[in-house]
């Protein structure tokens, strides 16, 4: 039997199995057993995975406290994007909205200091993704997604959008201010 030609008996899948092909299907089939054990290993010991909690919630609702927590604790505007820039108080929760094509507010947080993020969109899906630290996050309407964040280093940090959200998708970026206080 050849690529080129039919083979003569129909039932191929009748026919012996050669040795070299069954070496490799049984290399496949144990490295997709150790894969497979060795995901929830990852998640325990190796903390790559945020846990995080969703709740339900209306836009009118989240954008509220996000309101609150702004009038409350801004301390600047960004010159950049000219949004409020907002330092909460260590162990606070921390409001950020995503809508069509920008994240409200600016968040400045202190490093060693832990904080609730509470993310929700208003419109469309939208990915968190938190750059360069790879924090990726999926923020859909209608439910707040919540993640205890501890800043471990300072700096200026990204945000941006990595869910796909329209025309103006690729202008959907922000900033994330760590102090040290």
């Amino acid at each position: 039997m050849s690529a080129i030609h039919p083979p003569t008996a129909r039932l191929w899948w009748k026919q012996p199995i050669d040795r070299v092909e069954g070496t490799w299907i049984a290399i496949a089939f144990l490295w997709c057993l150790i894969m497979f054990f060795m995901m929830p290993y990852w998640h325990i010991t190796g903390k790559q995975n945020l846990s995080n909690e969703a709740y339900r919630t209306s836009p009118e609702a989240f954008s509220k406290k996000a309101q609150d927590m702004v009038d409350k604790h801004t301390v600047r505007t960004d010159t950049d994007q000219n949004i409020p820039v907002v330092h909460p108080p260590a162990g606070s929760d921390v409001y950020l909205i995503a809508r069509l094509w920008a994240w409200w507010p600016v968040l400045e947080l202190e490093q060693g200091k832990s904080y609730r993020l509470h993310l929700s969109a208003m419109d469309y899906m939208h990915g968190f993704s938190l750059q360069p630290a790879n924090i990726n996050l999926q923020v859909i309407p209608g439910y707040e997604m919540v993640v205890t964040v501890t800043p471990n280093q300072t700096g200026k940090f990204s945000i941006i959008c990595n869910e796909y959200c329209g025309i103006g998708h690729h202008k959907m970026v922000s900033n994330l201010y760590v102090v040290n206080k």
